[in-house]
């Protein structure tokens, strides 16, 4: 309200000084002879000096209000346009009625909100990758702390229980206590079994900058240290995508896992080789084999093998036949070298 009465205030002495300057230029000087007819004269009963102020305060109010009205419509305009910035689709302004410098300011404005957008995104993106990649981390270093725990107290004590019993057996001269001593030590051993395929499960799953053919070996030479079963293995290096080194490394695991808890074999062969333009991952064993049809003990195992062999898309079998052993091949398509990329 005060700025309206303040612009009012403005217009009037500016057309009141241009009204005067006016009639200065008309009738020269202001003298008394010459300007005494602005008092005299009336229009009706009011002296034109009265009329010709009225009339200049009206054109000010006049002026006054169209300019509020304007510049409250500009005002409006340029709410409902910044009001935009905030869409995530915003467009560059084109429409009139707006200034260039205000548009030019408003684009600016808009393309900075959008990087700022964006630069948001990212961080949000990139926090919540590093957040999974320390839950990883973290995971892997628990596997590992209970892999050691396990293997350093649990496994030990097991081997030592299981010479114990073995030495007993021997000493046993009554033949049923030397009996249920051997079904004892058949028990520890079995434990052992599953401990040892336990400790194999919580190994890191990643190859860390290994290639695959590097990883197997060194699962093998630690394997040999630790199983009844020899292996024998022929491996290559074979360029691979890092999903599908990782994988197979997984089913390596998990078949030798199975072998080692199910299949009480002597000996284990594994392949990793080229062949055509497939790369051949073979564990293959001499155990006790089952049957697909109705032995479910090793299903789990086996599942995870199917599943991780088509996820990347990859041609596998699995094939056991009762007391003659098993077979697990995986073969992957070779890609040249675009395709690796």
């Amino acid at each position: 309200m005060i700025g309206f009465i303040f612009r009012i205030f403005v217009i009037f002495t500016l057309l009141a000084s241009m009204s005067f300057g006016f009639f200065i230029f008309i009738l020269g000087e202001p003298t008394e002879p010459t300007w005494r007819f602005f008092v005299d004269e009336k229009l009706g009963e009011v002296p034109i000096v009265f009329t010709i102020v009225s009339i200049i305060l009206t054109i000010a109010v006049i002026i006054s209000m169209w300019m509020s009205a304007l510049t409250k419509t500009r005002e409006i305009s340029t709410i409902r346009t910044i009001n935009k910035l905030r869409d995530p689709e915003f467009m560059p302004l084109q429409k009139r009625g707006i200034s260039r410098s205000m548009k030019k300011a408003i684009n600016e404005a808009g393309a900075l909100i959008e990087s700022q957008r964006a630069a948001l995104q990212r961080l949000s993106n990139e926090k919540a990758e590093t957040n999974d990649k320390i839950v990883q981390e973290r995971l892997i270093e628990e596997r590992q702390r209970l892999a050691r725990e396990l293997h350093d107290s649990v496994s030990q004590q097991l081997f030592a229980a299981s010479m114990l019993l073995s030495a007993l057996t021997e000493q046993e001269e009554n033949a049923q206590s030397k009996r249920q001593l051997e079904q004892v030590e058949k028990i520890v051993q079995q434990t052992q079994l599953e401990m040892r395929a336990l400790l194999l499960h919580l190994r890191p799953v990643a190859l860390r900058n290994k290639t695959l053919a590097e990883g197997l070996n060194d699962l093998i030479q630690e394997l040999q240290q630790k199983v009844y079963f020899h292996i024998e293995y022929k491996l290559e290096e074979i360029e691979l995508t890092k999903a599908e080194e990782d994988h197979l490394f997984r089913i390596a695991q998990e078949a030798l896992s199975n072998t080692l808890r199910h299949a009480k074999a002597t000996v284990v062969e594994l392949l990793f080789v080229a062949r055509d333009d497939y790369a051949i991952l073979r564990i293959q064993d001499n155990g006790k084999g089952f049957d697909n049809q109705s032995d479910k003990s090793t299903s789990y195992g086996l599942k995870n093998i199917a599943e991780r062999a088509v996820e990347i898309g990859c041609l596998y079998k699995i094939v056991s036949v009762p007391n003659e052993g098993t077979i697990v091949e995986v073969k992957v398509p070779r890609k040249k070298g675009e395709q690796l990329d």
